[in-house]
């Protein structure tokens, strides 16, 4: 998502909480049974909104810092249209988070951090983008096929995807996809083991890298941080790097899935140029700009089934 568009949602959000807000101030009558349900709906879609938003904005507040090493909350403010304290909340998250380091005015990152949004932050963001994405990859698996499955929020959907299908062999260095997987009959599951980034539930590290080397795959389905035309697939945290390198070296198809917010960025460290990888898989929301300029290698999801 650009910044213009970004700015847009945020200043519309904040209309309707200020709407709602005078609204409930206004009314001095009892509200009927009827009226106080459509309320309790409009909050839960608010708060639906706002969980969306906050994870958009850390997402651009983390790729700042990838390629700044400090972000100042006035000029995030500006940038994103949104109140200095929206995003001073946004950078207590993401110290809790332990992903960035507080200073006067803004943020540094944390020395040895990932630099990448926690997995609790990611889950919900561009939920109905994924999954049109993952059913799409999903689609060209066949039944006794062996799928190598990275870590992310976008692969752990392919990995809920592939739940139908028969007699697959599911290779995996994310956590949460082995624990969707070993609980999904007729899957024979094998995670990489190696070193533990906790935040994003993530095995990296040479023994990961050694397990891979010891086995063939039909396809490969890697996440991406950054997808650019010229830079190719690029990650924010470099130590994933060398895992994804070897995934796509083992698996006979490596397709990257990534939702329309990646596209046209560069993150910290490059994976692999566009021509050493089998394809991308986005969504409906992708640019008319960004599909002429990728071609035949882009395949665009439709809207999910429900």
């Amino acid at each position: 998502m650009d910044s213009s568009n970004l700015i847009a949602r945020n200043r519309a959000a904040n209309a309707r909480n200020h709407a709602l807000r005078y609204r409930s101030k206004s009314t001095t009558g009892p509200c009927t049974m009827q009226e106080t349900a459509v309320q309790h709906d409009r909050c839960r879609t608010l708060v639906s909104e706002a969980q969306l938003l906050a994870s958009t904005r850390r997402r651009e507040i983390m790729h700042r810092l990838a390629t700044d090493g400090y972000v100042e909350a006035k000029t995030m403010a500006d940038e994103l249209g949104v109140d200095t304290s929206t995003i001073r909340r946004d950078l207590d998250a993401l110290e809790r988070a332990g992903q960035v380091q507080r200073t006067h005015g803004g943020a540094r990152a944390t020395p040895g951090a990932t630099a990448k949004l926690p997995y609790a932050m990611k889950e919900a963001e561009r939920r109905t983008e994924k999954t049109a994405i993952a059913e799409t990859a999903a689609g060209r698996v066949r039944n006794g096929d062996t799928v190598i499955l990275d870590s992310g929020s976008t692969t752990y959907e392919v990995a809920r995807a592939l739940r139908h299908h028969a007699d697959l062999t599911v290779i995996t260095n994310d956590l949460r996809i082995a624990k969707f997987i070993a609980e999904t009959p007729g899957v024979r599951l094998l995670v990489t083991g190696g070193e533990l980034i906790g935040s994003v539930f993530t095995l990296v590290g040479e023994r990961a890298i050694a397990f891979l080397s010891g086995y063939t795959a039909d396809w490969a389905f890697l996440g991406a941080d950054a997808v650019d035309i010229d830079a190719g697939i690029t990650n924010m945290n470099t130590l994933e790097v060398p895992l994804k390198r070897a995934m796509i070296t083992a698996a006979e198809n490596a397709v990257a899935v990534a939702d329309s917010s990646k596209f046209g960025r560069r993150a910290l460290a490059k994976v692999a140029g566009l021509d050493e990888i089998t394809g991308v898989i986005t969504d409906c929301e992708v640019t008319t700009a960004i599909r002429e300029q990728f071609g035949d290698i882009l395949t665009v999801s439709q809207e999910p089934t429900p």
